[in-house]
């Protein structure tokens, strides 16, 4: 069979790098005449830097008390200070190994929980009614319980961010995979696709903007599981450093452990943020 020269073969590359570029020209004129302004790099940082500000400016005239809440550069100090003495670092692996072990093992279960749910009837049936009753008992209401089955070591801290990180994933992961337009389906089926390519080609694309929507709120169910379980019998980690500090009334190490996990929620969110515009370059947003 003969083949066409390199030279007259058609190249899908360029072709479709011009029809991107083509749509993002035809996007930017249609936001500047609706009076949308373009998005600006970092931009998202603007709120946490006023609100540094603020608290800063607060602080250097009095409008708030030091006593209640310390000045920022207190917390700076003191987070140096507890860096000398090597008790930061060490809290802080301990946390983000919980935190870490919680998420993973979240993101997990409710990735697989959601295609089992939203690509078979009979697995939505079984397994969407229960994960709404899981939504209905707050993960603080089950901590007894499973300190009743689990014990109190590591296992049943890693077992609550678990809980409080799997819910997020499963709930947007499905709601994406049944909001996958019909028309695709039908497509794939005239097109003749196996069942594994049309779970790459039609399904995996269309579940990852809810995917990664749930990641970036699990991010935040992880750190906030994790302040909760660091509070029961923990001799390690940010929120054992807190409660220790609270024991003996200090303000500034308190605060130090509160910057820090706002600090790792920010950083998270970013890194969850930037894969998400990585992984889905190929869809052109308002935002972009």
């Amino acid at each position: 069979m003969a083949t066409l020269p390199a030279s007259a073969q058609p190249r899908r590359e360029p072709e479709q790098a011009f029809i991107e570029n083509r749509q993002l020209d035809n996007l930017r004129p249609l936001t500047r005449r609706l009076g949308l302004p373009a998005a600006i790099r970092f931009g998202w940082l603007l709120g946490p830097f006023l609100l540094l500000v603020f608290w800063a400016a607060g602080s250097a005239t009095g409008f708030i008390d030091s006593r209640q809440l310390p000045a920022p550069w207190v917390a700076v100090t003191t987070g140096y200070e507890l860096i000398e003495q090597g008790r930061l670092q060490n809290h802080l692996l301990v946390s983000t190994v919980r935190a870490g072990q919680g998420l993973f093992f979240g993101v997990v279960l409710g990735v697989v929980l959601a295609l089992l749910s939203g690509l078979s009837l009979t697995g939505g049936y079984v397994i969407d009614g229960l994960v709404q009753i899981k939504r209905a008992v707050p993960a603080l209401a089950l901590i007894p319980f499973f300190i009743l089955w689990f014990g109190i070591g590591e296992y049943m801290k890693v077992m609550v961010i678990l809980l409080g990180v799997f819910t997020p994933i499963y709930i947007h992961t499905h709601n994406a995979l049944r909001g996958i337009d019909l028309r695709y389906v039908e497509l794939a089926e005239t097109l003749r696709l196996s069942y594994w390519q049309f779970i790459r080609q039609v399904v995996l694309p269309g579940a990852m903007p809810g995917f990664f929507l749930g990641l970036r709120f699990a991010v935040m169910g992880a750190w906030l599981g994790l302040v909760v379980v660091e509070q029961i019998n923990a001799t390690d980690g940010i929120g054992y450093m807190i409660n220790l500090a609270r024991n003996y009334a200090q303000a500034d190490v308190m605060l130090v452990g509160l910057v820090l996990y706002a600090l790792l929620g920010l950083a998270s969110d970013c890194a969850v943020r930037l894969l998400e515009r990585r992984s889905l370059a190929w869809r052109k947003t308002l935002a972009q």
